[in-house]
């Protein structure tokens, strides 16, 4: 879901604003940082935003066909319906 590489700069700007008085554990802060940002992300119900792009896509479509459909319901109720003299 998320690459490591963006789990890693998250966690790297976290460590950075650590005081300069606990910079001693600067490398363990990092290592926790990242361990609990992938717990949270991983626990969300989240996408990517390429598999967003494709269901938004997918979603286009078949908006698309769904009007067509109705066009094609509306004409054919139209003609089974009868007419009035």
């Amino acid at each position: 879901m998320f690459d490591t590489k963006t789990i890693d700069d998250m966690a790297n700007r976290l460590a950075g604003v650590i005081p300069p008085g606990l910079h001693a554990v600067k490398e363990d802060l990092e290592k926790t940082f990242r361990a609990i940002l992938q717990s949270a992300l991983g626990k969300m119900d989240l996408v990517t935003r390429e598999e967003f792009e494709v269901q938004k896509l997918v979603l286009a479509k078949t908006r698309a066909n769904l009007e067509v459909l109705e066009k094609r319901v509306a004409a054919i109720e139209e003609s089974l319906a009868p007419t009035e003299n």
